[in-house]
Formats: structure tokens, sequence, C-alpha cells
């Protein structure tokens, strides 16, 4: 396997300014600031519905922030989830979403459409150029495949691997687009332990590799072990950002987590509406998706060689 290990020198790769994402009415994440700089771990954690995935959304243009702007590199990020890709950011979701009825290679050869520059004519009249793209990606897709330990299971069906596997295929389409930046929205999400273990593993290896991460997750111990910083969001609102040592001893934190109010802390009913409003964005956007998915599997099976094979969303 070639070696994917790379050097960075630390600088800001993300800078979320003063994010705001508000339905009708309803103000799902308030002012939220944040930055991730190169070869680091970021953790963002907070309780049921306290728009931790509407930020997410918000940073990988699946919905366009009402207040505040996200730039990756210095340079603003388009409202558009194909833009936000080619720019350098990839991410995975809480629900799996890989083309069931393609096989493991298939499925990351699709998350390289964005590093690839062959258009319609030449993937139609498959000439020269197009073979020495189509090998250039399954090369590199077989490596990536290597890194997560799936390689030997490059021609299954990604609908018959266990779930654990699922989700590191996932991860490895994300890597197919060489991002400098990686969110993971709860990544061991019913995982066992050994495959929390192993999941916190890889994510070390991914930051080796250079590119930075931003994890959302429920699991304290794997989040804590895992991340420099961690940002804590209640209600919509960062309310303290720091090491993990800092963070697990604060009072505000704890008390959120537990379900004691502090002073200043929303109520139940503010809770209760944040929670509904994401979940009614999210049914949106997973119809979205599977709609855009069905579009892009289908025009996928003329680059990855594949005939009368056509797979959903899963």
């Amino acid at each position: 396997m070639t070696d994917m290990t790379t050097t960075t020198a630390t600088s800001t790769v993300l800078e979320a300014s003063g994010v705001t994402m508000r339905f009708g009415g309803l103000t799902a994440v308030r002012s939220v600031d944040l930055t991730v700089n190169s070869g680091e771990i970021v953790g963002l954690i907070g309780p049921n519905g306290a728009g931790k995935t509407t930020f997410f959304n918000c940073l990988t243009g699946l919905y366009v922030p009402t207040e505040g702007k996200v730039s990756y590199k210095g340079k603003v990020l388009p409202p558009k989830p194909h833009l936000v890709t080619s720019a350098g950011i990839a991410r995975t979701f809480q629900n799996i979403r890989l083309f069931a009825n393609m096989t493991v290679l298939e499925n990351v050869l699709v998350g390289r459409h964005t590093r690839t520059k062959e258009g319609l004519w030449s993937a139609l009249l498959r000439g020269p150029g197009f073979r020495k793209a189509e090998t250039a990606s399954r090369e590199r897709a077989m490596e990536l495949l290597e890194f997560i330990g799936l390689a030997h299971k490059a021609d299954h069906l990604s609908r018959n691997l266990p779930y654990g596997e699922q989700r590191k295929l996932e991860i490895a389409r994300a890597l197919a687009s060489e991002p400098g930046l990686l969110l993971l929205d709860e990544p061991t999400a019913g995982m066992n332990p050994q495959e929390t273990r192993a999941t916190e593993e890889l994510v070390f290896a991914i930051r080796d590799m250079g590119i930075a991460v931003l994890v959302i997750e429920h699991d304290m111990r794997f989040i804590f072990n895992l991340c420099d910083r961690v940002a804590v969001l209640v209600q919509g609102e960062k309310l303290i950002e720091g090491t993990s040592e800092v963070v697990q001893a604060d009072e505000r934190v704890i008390a959120a987590y537990l379900g004691e109010p502090f002073e200043g802390a929303p109520g139940d009913a503010e809770a209760a509406e944040v929670e509904a409003a994401e979940a009614h964005a999210e049914a949106a956007e997973a119809e979205a998706a599977e709609a855009a998915d069905s579009t892009s599997e289908t025009s996928t099976t003329g680059t990855t060689s594949t005939t009368g094979t056509k797979g959903d969303a899963q």
C-alpha cells in the first residue's frame, strides 16, 4: 500500500463565525463560533436537540445559515453540498447512506467523482483518458479499502457487510474525495466496545494522514479519549469549549447532561421545539438525498463499468 501519511504545518482549516440557523421563528443554532486546525481532532457534544446535526448541515452546505459564515482554508464556502465537497470537506451521516446494491469498491468509487476530470463524452467513448482515470481511481479506492481493512471484501455488496464495517465503508467513501477536513456524525452509534475502539484507532490514523477531523458523538468516553478540543452545544448555543479535562469539570456541562437547569438555560419546551424542527428538517433532507442518490447511482454505473445493477441508498 502506498504511504498515505502526510505532514502539514498547523493552520486554520475550518472557521465558522456567528452561525445561526432558524426554522421559521425557531432558532435551532444561535451565533456559534468554531475553528478546526490542521492536524486536530475536535469534538462537538450536547444533549438531544442541542443543534449539533443542524450545525453540521450548515457547515456542509445542506442548510444555508440564516446568519454567519463558514470558511474553509480562508475561503467562504458556497452553500451547495457538492461544492463544499469539491472544496475539501467530506462527511458521514448519523444514518448510514451507502448504495446497498453496489459493491464495496463501487461505493468508494462514487466518492472519487469530485476528483476526476473526465466528462460525459469521455465516459461514453471510453477513450485512453477515461481508461487511465478509471484505473487510477480504482487503485486509490483499493488503497483506501486496505487502509480501513476491507480490501478483501471489495467485491461484496455493501448491504451484506456487518454494521461496523458499513460504518467504516462510509468513512472510506468520504476519504475518497481527498478531503482536508472530515466531519463524522456519530461514527460509533450502535457499535460494541471493540468496534468503538477500532473506530477510535481509525480516526487517529486519519488525523495522522494530515486530515483534520470534526466529530459529533454521544459516547463521552470515546469523545474525551479522542479529541484535542471539545465544544458543547446546549439548545443551539455553545456553552463551553476547551480540553477534555476542562469540559468534563464544568458544572454547566454536568447539569446539561443530567437534565438539571442552570442559570440562563432554555426550558424543556424550547428544547423539544428544537428537536422537532431538526427531525422535520432531517426528514426533508433524507427525501431529497434519496432522490439525488438514485440519480447519482444510475449515472455512476457507467463510470464504474457495471451494468444491469441499480442500487438504492441505504
